[in-house]
C-alpha cells in the first residue's frame, strides 16, 4: 500500500478522490434509470417481467413473482443447519440491540387543561431490497428488517432478483424467513424500486425503501424519493483505521482487506502516528494479497483508493478521520476510548484490536447500514428511529387558551394572517359582546 505523510496537500487529494465515489458521480446513469422507472410507473408488472428477461434472463410473471411457502421450505434444505444456526444467533444480538432504540409516545397535562404530547407511530408498510447474485449478503436481510419489525411495522415487503433459473438465493430466502419478512418478489435493479414506490398489479406501494444495491438501485432510490421516503443512498464500502506504535500491525493490514475486498470502489485507510507501524502494515498487506481469495479485486481497491497516512500526533489523525467521517472507523491506539471521545464523525466506531469490523457486520448487534462518502457528519446507522414517525398532539381547554389568546391574535397580525387571527378570536366572541 502506498505510505504517504500526512499534510495539506495530500488530505487534499485524498479528498477529492474519495469524493469520486459518490453516487452523486454517476450521471451518466441516470438517464437509462429515469426510462426504466417510468415504463413501471406506465406499464405496471408488464414493465417489470420485461425488465426481469431483459437484465436477469429470467422467466417472471404474475404466477412466480412471490416466493412461494415451498421454497422457503427448500431453501432451509439448501442453506444448511450450521448457517441456519448461526442466523439465529446473530438474530438474538441484533434484535436484542434493536429493542433499546425503541420510542414511545409521551403526553403531558397541566391544570389548567393543556395536554401536548407526542404520538409515535410505526410506519405500514415498507419495502427492503435485497442485491442478488453474488452480492447475496443474508446479514443484510437481517439488519434491514429486524429494526423494522421492532419498530412495529405492520407489513415487510422484501424484494431481491432471481438467478436465471427463478429462485432466489436459498441463504437469502432463509435469513429472510428468520428475520419476519411478510412477502418476498422476485424482481430487482431499478425496476423494483419503481414497483415498490408507486405499485404495481402485484406488487405493493410502501411507505419507506430501504436496502444497498447497485449504480442503478442507488439512482432510483433518490429518483423516487418524495413518492416515497428512503434510507439513504449507498455508496461504495470504506473503513479507516487509527492507530499507533501498540497496534498489531497483521491485525491492521487484515482489517483493511476486509473491506478491499468489496469491490473495486472501496476504500481502506490507515492513519497512524508510527512510522514503523505504516512499513509493517504494508508488508503484512502484500503476504495476505498472496494467500486471499479476491485478491485481484482487493489489489484494485488498495490501488484506486487504498492509503496509508502518517500523522505528526494523534490529533492530526483524529482531525483527517474526523473530515473524512468514514463508514467504519476502528481505533487501535493505547487509549482507545480517550480517541473515541475526540470522534465526531462515523457510521460504527469500533474499539481496540479484538473489536475487528467483521464483528459489526454479522454479530455484534448493531446495525451494519452505515452511512458512506462523509455523510456520517449527518446521518446515523439504520435503526428503529427509520421505521417509526411522530404526531404531535395539541389539545387546550377554554381556560387554557383564554389566557394566551390575544397574544396568539397579535402575532398573527403581525404576519398579515388575519384568517389565522380570527380562528382565535371567534372563541371569545361572548366575552366582547
Amino acid at each position: 500500500m502506498r505510505i504517504q505523510k500526512l499534510d495539506r496537500h495530500t488530505r487534499r487529494n485524498l479528498l477529492e478522490d474519495l469524493l469520486k465515489r459518490s453516487p452523486n458521480q454517476y450521471g451518466s446513469y441516470e438517464e437509462g434509470v429515469t426510462r426504466i422507472l417510468e415504463d413501471v410507473k406506465a406499464k405496471g408488472d408488464e414493465a417489470l417481467f420485461e425488465y426481469t428477461a431483459k437484465f436477469d434472463h429470467a422467466d417472471i410473471n404474475e404466477q412466480n413473482i412471490r416466493v412461494t411457502e415451498e421454497e422457503i421450505r427448500e431453501a432451509y434444505e439448501l442453506a444448511g443447519e450450521e448457517l441456519i444456526s448461526i442466523i439465529r444467533k446473530a438474530l438474538v444480538n441484533i434484535r436484542s440491540y434493536h429493542e433499546k432504540q425503541r420510542q414511545y409516545s409521551w403526553f403531558d397535562s397541566k391544570p389548567d387543561g393543556t395536554i401536548l404530547g407526542q404520538k409515535v407511530t410505526a410506519l405500514q408498510r415498507v419495502g427492503v431490497y435485497v442485491p442478488g447474485g453474488k452480492a447475496a449478503y443474508p446479514s443484510s436481510v437481517l439488519m434491514n428488517i429486524v429494526p423494522a419489525k421492532v419498530a412495529g411495522v405492520e407489513e415487510i415487503v422484501m424484494v431481491t432478483p432471481p438467478g436465471k433459473d427463478g429462485k432466489v438465493n436459498p441463504n437469502t430466502l432463509v435469513a429472510a424467513n428468520e428475520a419476519g419478512a411478510d412477502v418476498i418478489y422476485k424482481v430487482g435493479g431499478a425496476q423494483a424500486v419503481g414497483a415498490l414506490a408507486y405499485g404495481t398489479g402485484c406488487i405493493p406501494k410502501v411507505d419507506k425503501i430501504v436496502g444497498p444495491g447497485n449504480i442503478y438501485v442507488a439512482l432510483a432510490k433518490k429518483a423516487v424519493y418524495g413518492y416515497v421516503s428512503i434510507d439513504a443512498i449507498a455508496g461504495p464500502s470504506e473503513i479507516l483505521v487509527i492507530a499507533d506504535d501498540s497496534a498489531n500491525p497483521r491485525y491492521v493490514a487484515a482489517d483493511l482487506l476486509s473491506q478491499a475486498e468489496h469491490d473495486e470502489l472501496a476504500s481502506a485507510i490507515l492513519v497512524t502516528t508510527s512510522e514503523e507501524l505504516a512499513r509493517r502494515v504494508s508488508e503484512e498487506v502484500d503476504e495476505f494479497l498472496g494467500v486471499l481469495s479476491r485478491s485481484e479485486i482487493i489489489r484494485k481497491s488498495l490501488d484506486n483508493y487504498g492509503y496509508i497516512l502518517v500523522a505528526e500526533n494523534m490529533d492530526e489523525a483524529i482531525d483527517i478521520a474526523n473530515e473524512i467521517a468514514s463508514e467504519h472507523l476502528e481505533i487501535q491506539t493505547r487509549n482507545p476510548y480517550d480517541v473515541m471521545t475526540k470522534i465526531r464523525n462515523a457510521g460504527a466506531i469500533f474499539i481496540g484490536e479484538y473489536a475487528s469490523e467483521p464483528l459489526g457486520d454479522y454479530f455484534a448487534g448493531p446495525n451494519h447500514v452505515l452511512p458512506t462518502n462523509g455523510t456520517a457528519r449527518f446521518f446515523s446507522p439504520l435503526s428503529v428511529d427509520d421505521f417509526i414517525k411522530k404526531s404531535s398532539i395539541i389539545g387546550y381547554s377554554r381556560e387554557a387558551l383564554e389566557k394566551i389568546h390575544t397574544d396568539i391574535e397579535a402575532f398573527a397580525q403581525a404576519e398579515h394572517l388575519t384568517a389565522h387571527a380570527n380562528s382565535i378570536k371567534v372563541r371569545f366572541e361572548d366575552k366582547e359582546a
